[in-house]
């Protein structure tokens, strides 16, 4: 199935009205797949889609990329622009007398600041205002598309808590390298990221693996993304982390982990429509606070998931967005003790009208291997 992107640009058009937004300019990022199916490399060249609320739709593309473009002739026209014109002069003729101007957030800012000169007395706002909220909502060929995201990462996940993936003796580097082929192998068009983190640095959230060779008696937490491409070119996001601890883990580290696993239970069944994102996260920190650990949980408990890896909605305290079916998301919790090591255990959940449906389904037991 295809996405409908002449519906998402009326969409995006009514929530424009609703905001006093006069035009849309999408330059990289997620959002201008989203809106025409089309992702612009990041190149020194421009490429824009202008979406006038009022009616209209142009991607502005250099030329030598317009081959690259899917032709959606039901939803915008295309602009090739050559070498020798100026691309911010179209964008800006295109746009008209705007007073109001949403920008994608990821634009590099020299367009930014060109367009401004180019647009003068126009307010730019982020983009985000605008597309945020659409893309928070997935759609059923979008869910499809996460579910199978994380079908792929289970897969390799599988491999890595059954042993199939050697660890010991072995480098964090080189074990992400064999991850990363198994991401592809099982479905992955693109590898997102890869964390082996082991021993200590099992406690470092974002570690970036190294030459630190994994060793019998420890942790190796692993956290894998990819993305699992649709017919329309998009892609679609996995990320989940399971840990595995090579022998006999002693007591305190099991008794940690099984922290983190309550912790992730108590935010999964907090999960239901018209609940507070900050809600959420409560109960996975709650459920670590109590154990005393609380000092040792050091971010949010979810980011959402589509698209890219993070965004709307947020799991963190302070943020009283009321969660709606179709939001997806991943649920993180963990405990991280500088120095010694760290744990954390994470699915991507999709909210229904019933209550959470969990994508990822591998084991979420602590994986003792020996080593």
């Amino acid at each position: 199935m295809s996405a409908d992107f002449a519906s998402r640009l009326e969409r995006a058009r009514r929530r424009m009205t609703d905001l006093g937004v006069d035009v849309l300019l999408l330059s990289v990022g997620a959002d201008l797949p989203y809106l025409t199916g089309y992702e612009a490399m990041p190149l020194e060249r421009l490429t824009m889609l202008v979406l006038p609320r009022d009616g209209g739709a142009t991607l502005v593309v250099p030329r030598l990329e317009a081959p690259r473009v899917v032709e959606r002739s039901d939803a915008f026209a295309i602009r090739p622009w050559a070498e020798t014109e100026d691309p911010v002069g179209i964008v800006a003729a295109l746009a008209g007398t705007p007073a109001v101007a949403a920008i994608g957030d990821r634009t590099w800012a020299r367009f930014l600041v060109e367009l401004s000169a180019a647009m003068p007395g126009v307010s730019f706002s982020t983009a985000s205002s605008v597309t945020g909220p659409m893309r928070a909502v997935k759609d059923p060929h979008e869910i499809d598309m996460l579910r199978q995201a994380a079908r792929a990462a289970d897969v390799v996940a599988n491999e890595l808590l059954t042993g199939g993936i050697d660890l010991v003796g072995r480098s964090e580097a080189h074990v992400a390298a064999q991850i990363e082929g198994h991401m592809r192998a099982a479905g992955h068009a693109r590898v997102n990221f890869v964390i082996v983190a082991a021993g200590e640095n099992a406690a470092s959230p974002h570690h970036e693996p190294g030459d630190r060779v994994i060793e019998p008696g420890e942790v190796v937490l692993c956290d894998l993304g990819g993305s699992v491409v649709d017919e329309d070119g998009i892609g679609y996001c996995s990320d989940m982390t399971r840990c595995i601890w090579l022998g006999t883990p002693p007591p305190e580290a099991a008794e940690i982990y099984a922290v983190v696993q309550r912790a992730n239970e108590a935010s999964t069944a907090a999960v239901a429509v018209d609940v507070t994102c900050e809600s959420i996260d409560a109960a996975a920190r709650g459920a670590i606070t109590d154990a005393g650990y609380g000092e040792y949980f050091v971010h949010r408990t979810g980011h959402g998931i589509g698209i890219e890896e993070h965004e709307e909605p947020y799991l963190v305290a302070g943020n009283l967005q009321r969660l709606v079916a179709g939001n997806a998301f991943s649920i993180e919790p963990g405990v991280y003790l500088p120095g010694r090591f760290g744990f954390r255990l994470e699915d991507i959940v999709v909210l229904t009208e019933a209550g959470p449906d969990v994508l990822t389904g591998t084991d979420r037991a602590l994986a003792v291997l020996e080593p």
